[in-house]
């Protein structure tokens, strides 16, 4: 009824040593997997929900508009935009773009200008060349950088004042020119 696997049709023959007809016959095993297995680095392992990856065999050009983190291990050329969220450079991210998040972490290389509204952090063997602006700043020791950084307090949301009027139940009315108010 069902079919056979190819692996059942195929039986190794019997080799039989010369030296007398009670060996076994030897048997052929082979343990063959068709993806190779990955390691994951525990310290660089992100929750699975909410997050993506651009691995490091993957080049995107154009732009990158993301409503999660991010991280990019792979190559870009555009501009990246994850403005609520992180967004990481791994080690091996070679990035040719135009960087805007609410936080970014940087391993690899940036070539472009990079925005961030809370943090950005560049890493020992990280390089970036370009302009930042953000709130908070911090650059390892080992790390290349070479462009301008604006520092800026975080977005507050300001209210509008109201406006003072010398008695507050009597709205104050313009008073034409040439008009004597004097009475």
């Amino acid at each position: 009824m069902w079919s056979k696997r190819r692996e059942d049709e195929i039986q190794p023959r019997p080799v039989t040593p010369a030296a007398g007809p009670t060996a076994e016959p030897q048997r052929r095993e082979s343990n063959v997997m068709s993806t190779p297995t990955r390691t994951f680095d525990p310290e660089s392992r992100v929750p699975a929900s909410g997050s993506a990856t651009l691995g490091k065999n993957v080049t995107v050009k154009g732009q990158i508009f993301s409503r999660e983190d991010l991280t990019i291990d792979g190559e870009v050329e555009g501009t990246v935009e994850c403005h609520e969220h992180r967004l990481t450079i791994g080690p091996n991210g070679r990035v040719q773009a135009g960087l805007k998040a609410r936080e970014i972490v940087i391993y690899g290389s940036i070539q472009g200008n990079v925005e961030a509204v809370e943090k950005i952090d560049i890493k020992k063997e990280a390089k970036l060349v370009g302009d930042i602006k953000t709130s908070r700043i911090m650059i390892e020791d080992g790390a290349y950088f070479k462009g301008s950084i604006d520092i800026s307090k975080a977005a507050q949301v300001q209210r509008p004042t109201p406006v003072q009027t010398s008695n507050p139940t009597v709205p104050a009315t313009p008073v034409p020119a040439g008009v004597n108010s004097s009475k």
